[in-house]
């Protein structure tokens, strides 16, 4: 949690008035490298800095629209990115992983086979 910038300003007049940085720190209980820093920039950063996603939103979309049971590692060929950043990018768009549990698919090919036997 990061301290309001009323608290910031406080600090940072201390220092204006002619205190040292060492006993301004001591005061508040703070380190001396944030007070450093705060003299740089007292205003509270609201983001952090994202990388931008590698992936193009609209070509994700076609390429869903275009095969849409196609496994992630398959559109990442494609995209030419991760499986993760595909991952990512699916659960930003709400789309859902196929949900097929490996017991159910084999317990369904073992009934296939009874049924042909019959």
């Amino acid at each position: 949690m990061s301290y309001s910038e009323h608290f910031r300003r406080k600090v940072i007049a201390k220092l204006e008035e002619g205190y040292s940085i060492r006993a301004v720190a001591t005061q508040f209980e703070i380190d001396k490298n944030t007070i450093l820093s705060w003299k740089k920039r007292t205003e509270v950063k609201r983001t952090r800095p994202r990388k931008p996603s590698k992936i193009d939103n609209d070509a994700l979309k076609a390429d869903v629209e275009k095969y849409p049971d196609d496994y992630q590692y398959e559109r990442a060929i494609r995209l030419n990115c991760g499986v993760s950043s595909i991952g990512n990018a699916l659960r930003r768009f709400g789309i859902t992983v196929k949900k097929r549990p490996y017991a159910t698919q084999k317990q369904k090919n073992s009934s296939d086979q009874n049924l042909s036997k019959i």
